[in-house]
């Protein structure tokens, strides 16, 4: 059997990334759709995402890991957090030892809407992957997870030589 020519490996890998970049867009469509369809800003509804994904794992997000994820400034994460507060969205509250340190959790109806948003889509995506393998699905996880790596150092990287610049007056 011959090997594939590195040529084949650069395209192979070039539609591999095109593909992920195609999947990206659908979830930021989708997530787009998604805020609309609850009547609220994009931004809003990726936070409620995030909020709800993160307790479903029982790591609930603090404000700042929240800021972290959804790539907004510490004052935006608050107004953010204000508007949906006061929808009835989420709520805050203090249950670490730390009395500092605030939680945060979705309202009782936006896992009930997320459901009921996602779960056609999550119904074909589990059809979609059930022809694989356990051990396929484990090799993809960890490509995944190396794709995440490399692109979080990436960012931090270049979060690091914004803030040099910023700090040098550039």
């Amino acid at each position: 059997m011959e090997e594939p020519m590195a040529e084949d490996v650069a395209a192979q890998r070039e539609r591999l990334m095109e593909g992920l970049r195609i999947y990206g867009g659908h979830y930021t469509e989708l997530s787009r759709r998604f805020a609309a369809w609850l009547g609220l800003h994009s931004t809003d509804a990726t936070a409620l995402l995030e909020i709800a994904a993160a307790e479903e794992r029982g790591a609930p997000l603090s404000p700042a890991r929240l800021s972290e994820r959804i790539s907004l400034s510490s004052g935006a994460t608050t107004a953010l957090l204000n508007r949906l507060e006061a929808g009835g969205h989420i709520a805050r509250s203090r249950e670490h030892t730390d009395r500092r340190v605030v939680t945060l959790r979705g309202g009782a109806h936006i896992q009930e809407r997320a459901d009921e948003f996602f779960g056609p889509l999550a119904v074909r995506l589990d059809v979609a992957t059930a022809s694989y393998p356990p051990e396929l699905l484990e090799r993809f996880e960890s490509f995944v997870a190396d794709l995440n790596a490399t692109m979080d150092a990436h960012l931090g990287d270049l979060a690091r030589e914004e803030a040099a610049g910023i700090a040098d007056g550039a």
